[in-house]
This record gives structure tokens, sequence and C-alpha cells, in this order.
């Protein structure tokens, strides 16, 4: 594994050593010349190490299971010297102490969105045969297991992260879950950065985020939401959960079971073409998607509703049941 990650991601390998087939010059160069871009902190008379190197061993080690600063320091000590040559040591290797000092220097957010761009220049999305594609990123609040801050609290994350590949684009740091709606804006200011824009981008948040501004964010952007609805929207809430939905018909419905679990979702759309249409902001299509669950013998039944700004053209009922799945 050791190995085949860093001939992947290094320039440069023993001269007497054969490049697998697999990899390509530009596979083993890209991230060096990515992780260049990063800035380095430090003074240049007390460089010992590349950065790129330190890096890149980071990078390396996390891909292999580390999740500590120990456990990236471990992982490189433990290799040969091929592989410090391939990550650019010679003689000797940082310790834990020299990275931990140097990574908790760097810019999180240039750092982030560097190894954002390198993983989606590598990987390729998910495609639906027969189904108009689109850019889905889904934003996700959590707790970072393990994180703690200086004055004892668990660190709240933020992320909008793409669902056809599942790389994170972006994400910020947020005081708690209550924080989230403020840190909407800045969070794609990032997922721009990292794209370059917005555009035909459809964004899938939870009912914490149905809010004006961040509608409104998206469409001037060229971007678009869709959104769950729930009780902090009452009167949305309301005009969705009493459209005459008796009358629409079944789009697409899916049975699932597994681990003593019988589950039916039955997904219907409505556009509406009322005078002033939907109470939200640019949506044009109001979901139903109902949740029948038997567990057990006991069956229960749940309605979720959500409005989403793409017209039916561009987003048919099974792409819808798809995106909701991802919030």
């Amino acid at each position: 594994m050791s190995s085949l990650l860093t001939e992947i991601v290094l320039p440069q390998r023993p001269p007497d050593m054969p490049c697998p087939a697999t990899v390509t010059d530009g596979d083993r160069r890209s991230l060096f010349i990515a992780l260049e871009a990063v800035n380095d902190p430090r003074d240049p008379r007390g460089r010992r190490y590349p950065l790129v190197s330190i890096l890149a061993a980071a990078v390396c080690a996390v891909m292999a299971g580390a999740c500590t600063f120990a456990a990236v320091c471990d992982w490189v000590r433990f290799q040969d010297r091929t592989v410090w040559q391939r990550l650019g040591f010679t003689g000797r290797v940082p310790a834990a102490t020299t990275v931990w000092r140097l990574l908790i220097r760097l810019d999180a957010e240039v750092l982030s969105q560097v190894l954002a761009r390198w993983l989606r220049a590598r990987a390729s999305p998910v495609v639906v045969a027969g189904r108009r594609w689109h850019l889905v990123i889904a934003v996700d609040g959590k707790v970072a297991r393990g994180a703690r801050l200086a004055d004892g609290r668990q660190v709240h994350l933020l992320s909008a992260y793409d669902t056809s590949t599942g790389i994170v684009l972006a994400q910020v740091q947020i005081a708690a879950k209550s924080n989230e709606i403020p840190a909407f804006t800045p969070l794609f200011k990032l997922v721009a950065a990292v794209l370059g824009s917005l555009k035909d981008v459809l964004v899938v948040a939870d009912a914490l985020h149905a809010q004006i501004g961040h509608a409104e964010l998206l469409a001037a952007a060229g971007g678009h939401l869709m959104v769950a609805v729930k009780g902090n929207q009452p009167t949305l809430f309301a005009q969705l959960k009493g459209l005459p939905w008796a009358e629409v018909p079944v789009g697409v419905q899916t049975r699932e079971t597994g681990h003593g679990r019988r589950e039916t979702r039955t997904v219907k759309a409505l556009t509406v073409k009322t005078p002033g249409g939907l109470g939200f902001p640019h949506a044009q299509q109001a979901v139903r998607i109902t949740r029948t669950r038997t567990i057990k013998g006991k069956t229960t039944r749940e309605a979720a509703y959500l409005t989403n700004s793409l017209p039916a053209g561009q987003a048919q009922p099974a792409d819808l049941g798809t995106w909701a799945r991802s919030e």
C-alpha cells in the first residue's frame, strides 16, 4: 500500500524501479505540483525539510489510515529509505513535534482548496445514463470526532461535498449546529473558489437551510437549491402540506429490504403555476416524499416536504428521490 501510494502521488522514483503500467507521469506529479500553492510559514533559515514533502507524507499517511499527528509520523518512520527518497527526505525524517508545529501554522482554507482540486482532478463523477446530470452538492453539519478546541469544546464543521465523488469541496468551523445558517455564505464562497463558479450546481440541504438568503445567493450565482421544509418555516410548510397531493400521480416508488426492515419511498412532484408560485424564492417544484417503514411487524409512515428551484424537465421524480437522500 505504501509503495503504491508514493508511486501515484510523488514525482520521482529510483531509476532502477519499473513504473507501474497504470500510473502516468501526470498522476505521479500532480500532488507535488498542487501542494506548491501552499505558502510555507517558516523562516527560510530554519527549513530542514521541504514543505511539499511533509504535506505529501501527511496525505499518504492519512490515505493509509492515520488520523493523528503521531500516527502520521509513525507511518513515515516505518517506511523504507526508497519511500523516504520519493517523499523528498534524505537520511532522516521529521519528528512528530516538527510536523505538528508546521501543520498547525498552515492556512487551513488554502490547503483544503488545494487538496479538493487535486482530488476532483483525479476522480470521475458517477453519471446515470439517460438522465440530465447536475453537480449535486450536499451540505452537512457534523462534529469532528476526537477534535477539541483549547477550551475543551468539540469541533463543529459545516461541509459541502460532491455527492457523485464523495469529495469534500470545502468546510468551515462553526461554534455549534445553530451557527450553520450564517456559515452558509462563507462556505459557498470557498466552494465557488474550488469549482470556479456555482453555475448549474444543485445544493441539497436540510430544513435548517430553508432560508431566503441562501436561495438568493445561489440563484445570483447561477445555482439551484433543493431544501427540506419543516416547522421553522410554518407558512411555507403549511402551503406545501396543503397542496392537492391526492390528485398528483406517483412519480416514482422504490422498495428496499434488509436487516429486518422493509421501506417504501414514494415521490410526488408538483409544479405550482398559481400567481406568486410557492412562498419561497425561485422555487419551481414542490416535492413530497412518503416513507413507509415496517420493522418487526410495526409500520410507520412519514411525509417529507421539499422545494426545488430546478424545473421539472431538469429534475425528474427519480432524480428528486436520489438527491433528497443525500441531504
